[in-house]
This record gives C-alpha cells, sequence and structure tokens, in this order.
C-alpha cells in the first residue's frame, strides 16, 4: 500500500514511498527441481485499449484545456509493479495504471493517454499543472481527499502466496511459527512484525520474518521450499503468482483491504466528473477487469468509481 511513513519522507530522493518493488528486475530463479525459471515484464500481454471506444456523452465533459491538448498526461511513480514499472527497455512505463490511462483517454475521446515517471510524493502538488491526473497506487486517505479529488478504481489490501499445493500446510489464519518472506520497508513488514508479537504474547512461537528487497527474491525462496510464504500488497501478489506460471498460488483472504484512486486537481472538478464518467464506464464493460487480469489483478477491481471530494 503505498501510504508515506515518516520514514519514507525523509527517504524521499531514493525511493518516496512505502512497498516499492524493483521496476527493471528480470530474474532468474531456481525452483525446488532445479530448473531455471525466468519472471520479466516482458511475459505480460497486456490488454489491447485500442478496440474501447470514444463515448461521445463523456469526451463531452471533458475540458477545453485537455481537449485542445489532446493528451491525457498521468503522473506515476514508475517502480510499484505491477500497477506501474519500466519495461524491458528499463524507460519505458508499464503496468495496470499506465494501461488504464491510456484507455481513459480513449473513452474521453483524446489522442492518448500519456504517463511520465515523476517520485512519488511529488505527484499531487503537480496535479493541474504538470500533469492531468495522478495513476499512481494512490490508498484514498482523508489527508490526501483534502488536497485533491479521488476516483476510486480498485481496491488493495494484504496477501500470502505460498508454493503450489501449500507443501509447508501454511495456514494464513495461523501464521505463528511460520517462515515469511516480506519486502523491506512495506507495510507488510511492520504488520508481520506486529503479528508475530502477538504470537509471543500468547506464548507461541514467533514468525520467522525474512525481509528482502525485490520481490522476486522472496518468491524464489518460497517456491524452493526455504519460506513458508510471502507476505505482500494483494497486487504484489496476484502478479508474483501469475509471473510464477503455476508455481506460486495465493491462500486465504485479502486483509485489511483500502479503495485506491485516480487523483485530479481539487480546483478542477470539470475533469474530476470527466474521469469519474469514464472509468464508472470501463468498470461496466468490463474493461476495467481485463486490463487488470493481464497482471493478475482483476480480483482488486471496483463497481462503483466513486467521487471522493472534500466538503
Amino acid at each position: 500500500m503505498r501510504k508515506l511513513s515518516a520514514a519514507a519522507i525523509v527517504a524521499a530522493a531514493a525511493f518516496a514511498l512505502v512497498g516499492c518493488s524493483d521496476p527493471d528486475q528480470t530474474t532468474s530463479s531456481s525452483t525446488a527441481s532445479g530448473e531455471e525459471t525466468t519472471t520479466s515484464a516482458s511475459t505480460v500481454e497486456a490488454f489491447d485499449v485500442s478496440q474501447i471506444p470514444t463515448v461521445d456523452e463523456i469526451a463531452a465533459l471533458v475540458p477545453a484545456a485537455v481537449k485542445e491538448r489532446d493528451v491525457l498526461r498521468n503522473g506515476a511513480s514508475t517502480d510499484y509493479a505491477p500497477g506501474e514499472f519500466r519495461g524491458a527497455d528499463g524507460q519505458t512505463p508499464v503496468g495496470y495504471d499506465v494501461d488504464l490511462t491510456r484507455a481513459l483517454a480513449k473513452v474521453m475521446g483524446l489522442s492518448d493517454g500519456e504517463t511520465t515517471h515523476a517520485e512519488f510524493p511529488t505527484i499531487l502538488p503537480a496535479l493541474g499543472t504538470k500533469f492531468d491526473v495522478g495513476i499512481s497506487s494512490f490508498t484514498i486517505t482523508p489527508e490526501r481527499v483534502e488536497q485533491v479529488h479521488m476516483i476510486s478504481y480498485v481496491e488493495v489490501g494484504s496477501a500470502y502466496a505460498v508454493a503450489a499445493g501449500n507443501p509447508s500446510a501454511f495456514d494464513p489464519t495461523n501464521v505463528c511459527g511460520s517462515t515469511i518472506g516480506v519486502q523491506n520497508g512495506t507495510y507488510q513488514q511492520e504488520l508481520a512484525q506486529t503479528l508475530s508479537d502477538e504470537c509471543e504474547a500468547a506464548g507461541k512461537e514467533a514468525i520467522s520474518i525474512m525481509p528482502h528487497d525485490l520481490q522476486s527474491d522472496i518468491a524464489t525462496k518460497v517456491i524452493g521450499g526455504q519460506y513458508d510464504a510471502t507476505f505482500a500488497d494483494s497486487t504484489v501478489i496476484g502478479y508474483a503468482v501469475e509471473l510464477s506460471t503455476g508455481k506460486l498460488e495465493q491462500v486465504g483472504d485479502v486483509i485489511e483491504s483500502e479503495p485506491q484512486g485516480v487523483a485530479v486537481a481539487q480546483a478542477d472538478l470539470e475533469l474530476a466528473t470527466a474521469v469519474q464518467a469514464a472509468l464508472q464506464y470501463l468498470m461496466d464493460e468490463g474493461y476495467l477487469k481485463q486490463i487488470l487480469a493481464a497482471y493478475g489483478a482483476e480480483g482488486a477491481a471496483l463497481t462503483t468509481a466513486e467521487l471522493h471530494s472534500a466538503k
């Protein structure tokens, strides 16, 4: 979940977010059987948004300045797969938020939806000037809604994944004594420590928490049997399962889920209304789920594009 902590604010120049994964990672990993498997962004076939039609009634809602530019400009911190990261060339933004930006542009009658990398804390202040929208896994919070309009489109929580068949018999409802891989600096690392403390307080065995910088490294350990499970954002888990080609599976329910939203400048209610209508169309016609499905994230799709604005 992208929620800036005090530590993340201090480290903004480096990563500027909590819960990131390597945007450029292509990983060769050994399975339990000794086979080498490679996972990379190139294995994902994104949904072809060119087939999405323009909806004239929604295009009519688009502000004149955006129409004249004919491009929907999105700011995203491209270091958070599968929402927004960089492709095989190490430069081109890819991910379901990048695809969603193009899909919104299509519905709104614009020639393109363009995503540009920006450090996470700089995106919201740049809305209305440098960017039209911020589609970058923004969790909807009261503090953000005071700054910008936010239109919900996905709900993301935390989830576990295990090796296919769950050979360790990992129980997501009773994690005491388990060995769990987490990414450094993520919300799940903090939550795993809290759960471990609760285990010890109850007289049970603590969780062995194994932090790594890369989610791909954790997946390798889980597939190889060194760890019982990995714990991450539900969309990150879905993407890891998608790339594992059957070697990982999600277990248990998504917990502590919260909606994420498209951000629009507080002064631009006209654009926020157009984005809300376009998002609702993509939901109603099934396009949003198809966009997310390419990254194993279709389960995160919402069915109502709710506009959150300061009162």
